[in-house]
C-alpha cells in the first residue's frame, strides 16, 4: 500500500509517503533561495511534501534563517520552490507556524517580549537568535507576555494572510502547525493555559484559538486545502501533563471530523527527544476522526506498511530519512540501503553540504562503478 496512489481531496498523490516538515535554517535572509528550490525538487518523488515551518510573521519567528510567508519576496521565493516540485510531478503543502513563547527578544521587533497564552516561561525552551555580540546562537527563550483577548484575532489574521500567500505562490495547500509546544499548543495545554477569558479554562475555550484559525483559513482557501498537525500528549518545550488531557485530544478529533479538512497529522515526539505518544492512540483517535490521517515518528518501511494495513493511518510521514536520501521513495521500494544524515549539518549550515549534496542511489552506483 505504501507505494500506491492516494486521493487527497482534489489532488492525487502518487504514493502514500509524506516528507515531514523539517526545520533546516538555511535561508539566510528568510527568503527561499536557489538551494531551497533544489532541496525540495530533489525530494519530489514523495507523494506529498510538507514544507519546513514558515513563520506567518516576524513575531512568530523563533529561529534565525527560516523562510517565512509574510512578505512578497518570500512568496516569490516559495513560488520557485512549488514550480520546481510540480515540474517533477510532486505535491507540496506549506506548514504555517507561530512559535509563541519559543522565541527570543533578538528576533522580535524592537526587542519585544515573545507572546503566549500566559506570561510563563517553560523549562528547556530554546530559541536560535543573536547573542549580545550579534552572533547567531542557541539561547534560552525570553520570558513571554500573555496575549490580550483582542490580540488573538490579529494572529488568526496573520495565518489567513499567510495561507493566501501560500496558495498564490503555488502551494497545493497549507498545514497549520499546532504541535510540538508552539503557540497553538500553548493554548491547548491545560497546565500552561490558566486564562480566564474565552480562550482559557474549559476544553472548549482552550481549543477555540486553533479552531477559529482553522475556520478562518478554510473560509479563505477551502477546507480541502487545509491540514493541521498536532502532537497529542506532547512534552516538548515545557508542555506539562494536565488532568483532562486525553479528553482534550478526543474532543479535538471530533472537532476536526466536523470540518472536512484535507488531513490531520499526528506528530509522535519519540524521535525528537520527548516521550512517545501512548501506544494505540492513533487507533483511538481514528475512532473519532475518520478523515485522512497522517502520522510521523520513527517509521521504517515495514512499520509503515503495517500501519497502513491496519487502517489506523492513510499516509506515513518520514522526516530524517529524507535529509540524506533525496530518493527515499525509490530506495524503500527497491530495498536499497538508507543513508544516515550528518547531524552536524541538520540546522543552519551554509552552502550545499548536508543539504543538497546527498547523492541518490543511482548516482552513488555510477560513482562506485567509475
Amino acid at each position: 500500500m505504501l507505494f500506491e496512489p492516494y486521493d487527497l481531496g482534489t489532488i492525487t498523490l502518487k504514493n502514500r509517503i509524506v516528507m515531514a516538515p523539517m526545520t533546516r535554517a538555511r535561508a539566510l535572509d528568510a527568503v527561499p533561495d536557489d538551494l531551497t528550490v533544489l532541496y525540495y525538487s530533489q525530494r519530489a518523488t514523495a507523494g506529498l511534501i510538507i514544507s519546513e515551518g514558515a513563520p506567518v510573521s516576524i513575531e512568530g519567528c523563533g529561529y534565525l534563517f527560516n523562510p517565512g510567508l509574510y512578505t512578497p519576496a518570500q512568496a516569490a521565493g516559495w513560488r520557485r520552490v512549488t514550480d520546481a516540485v510540480h515540474a517533477e510531478g510532486g505535491r507540496i503543502f506549506a506548514q504555517l507556524w507561530h512559535v509563541g513563547r519559543v522565541s527570543h527578544v533578538s528576533l522580535q521587533i524592537n526587542g519585544a517580549a515573545p507572546v503566549s497564552s500566559a506570561a510563563t516561561s517553560g523549562t528547556n525552551v530554546w530559541a536560535f537568535g543573536r547573542d549580545e555580540a550579534g552572533n547567531a546562537a542557541t539561547l534560552a527563550a525570553s520570558p513571554p507576555r500573555a496575549l490580550a483577548t483582542r490580540e488573538v484575532a490579529r494572529i488568526t489574521h496573520d495565518f489567513v494572510r499567510a495561507a493566501r500567500l501560500a496558495i498564490d505562490a503555488g502551494f497545493d495547500g497549507v498545514e497549520l502547525h499546532g504541535a510540538n509546544g508552539y503557540l497553538f499548543e500553548q493554548f491547548v495545554n491545560g497546565a500552561l493555559n490558566r486564562r480566564t477569558d474565552r480562550y482559557g479554562g474549559s476544553i472548549e475555550n482552550r481549543l477555540r484559538f486553533m479552531l477559529e484559525t482553522l475556520d478562518a483559513i478554510s473560509a479563505e482557501i477551502g477546507s480541502d486545502r487545509v491540514g493541521v498537525r498536532v502532537s497529542p500528549f506532547g512534552r516538548l518545550y515545557g508542555m506539562e501533563p494536565y488532568a483532562d488531557e486525553a479528553e482534550t485530544w478526543v474532543t479535538l478529533a471530533a472537532e476536526f471530523e466536523q470540518r472536512k479538512l484535507a488531513y490531520v497529522h499526528l506528530s509522535d515526539q519519540l524521535t525528537i527527544g520527548a516521550e512517545k505518544m501512548p501506544e494505540g492512540f492513533a487507533h483511538t483517535f481514528r475512532k473519532t476522526y475518520t478523515g485522512t490521517l497522517i502520522a510521523a515518528g520513527g517509521f521504517v518501511k515495514e512499520t509503515a506498511e503495517q500501519a497502513l494495513q491496519s487502517s489506523d493511518l492513510d499516509l506515513i510521514a518520514f522526516g530524517r530519512p529524507f535529509i540524506a536520501n533525496p530518493d527515499l521513495v525509490e530506495r524503500m521500494q527497491n530495498d536499497q540501503p538508507i543513508n544516515s544524515p550528518d547531524r552536524a549539518t541538520w540546522y543552519g549550515a551554509s552552502g550545499e553540504r548536508g543539504y543538497t549534496d546527498y547523492p541518490t542511489w543511482a548516482e552513488k552506483k555510477v560513482e562506485q562503478d567509475a
